[in-house]
C-alpha cells in the first residue's frame, strides 16, 4: 500500500518500506521492505516522482515469479532534504500572529459590511419599536445577545476553541487544508510527470 508523500532526509537510499507499506506470504517482510527502489541523484533539496511501476519493477527484478497487488496510490510525491529543517519557535509564532491577525481584521470588515449592507441597526430599531412602541438606535436588549451569539456561532462552526473540541469531526480549516493539500500533491504530480514524459531531468 503506497502514500501519496513521503519525506526523506539526509539519506539518499530509498527502500520499498519507505515508500509503502509491505504484506507479504511466502517471503520475509523485512527483505522485501529492504529492497532499493530508488537512489537520489543529488544532494540538492528536491522532489521526485516514484510511479507505483518502479515499485512493482524493484520488487519484479528481486523475486520474478512474485504475485503482487497494488493498494493505494499510483503516484507517489518524494521530497529529499538534505538536513532536518529547524523550525524557529520565535519565527513560528509571529507567522500565527500575523496570519491570526489578518483573518481577524478580514473577518470583523467582512462582518462589519454585511450588517451595513443589510441595515441591521435599522431592522434592530424596527423589532425594538414593535415590542416597546419607541425607537432606539441599536438597541442593547437586542444588540448584546446578537452579539453573544456571533461569537458563539463562530467557535461552534469552527469547531475548535484553545485546545478543546466540541466534536471529534474535522474543522472547517482541516477539510479546507486538507482539500488544498490535496490539490496541491495532485499539480505537482501533474507537473513532474509532464517532465518525466518529456525526457527532463
Amino acid at each position: 500500500m503506497s502514500a501519496e508523500k513521503i519525506q526523506i532526509i539526509q539519506r539518499r537510499t530509498v527502500f520499498l518500506g519507505d515508500v509503502a507499506s509491505v504484506f507479504v506470504s511466502g517471503q520475509k517482510k523485512g527483505e522485501v521492505e529492504k529492497l532499493i527502489v530508488f537512489q537520489i541523484p543529488s544532494e540538492q533539496k528536491k522532489t521526485y516522482l516514484l510511479s507505483i511501476m518502479d515499485l512493482i519493477q524493484a520488487v519484479k527484478t528481486n523475486y520474478p515469479d512474485a504475485l503482487i497487488y497494488s493498494l493505494g496510490e499510483k503516484d507517489i510525491l518524494l521530497e529529499y532534504l538534505p538536513q532536518q529543517e529547524k523550525q524557529s519557535v520565535t519565527l513560528t509564532f509571529l507567522k500565527a500572529a500575523f496570519v491570526s491577525a489578518v483573518l481577524f481584521v478580514g473577518a470583523a470588515t467582512t462582518i462589519m459590511c454585511f450588517h451595513t449592507d443589510v441595515q441591521l441597526p435599522l431592522i434592530f430599531q424596527n423589532i425594538y419599536y414593535i415590542f416597546y412602541g419607541e425607537n432606539r438606535e441599536m438597541p442593547a436588549i437586542l444588540s448584546i445577545p446578537y452579539s453573544i451569539g456571533l461569537g458563539l456561532g463562530i467557535i461552534i462552526f469552527f469547531n475548535h476553541f484553545s485546545k478543546a473540541s466540541l466534536t471529534e469531526d474535522p474543522t472547517p480549516i482541516e477539510i479546507e487544508m486538507t482539500t488544498y493539500e490535496k490539490e496541491t500533491n495532485a499539480s505537482i504530480i501533474d507537473f513532474l510527470g509532464r517532465r518525466k514524459g518529456g525526457g527532463e531531468g
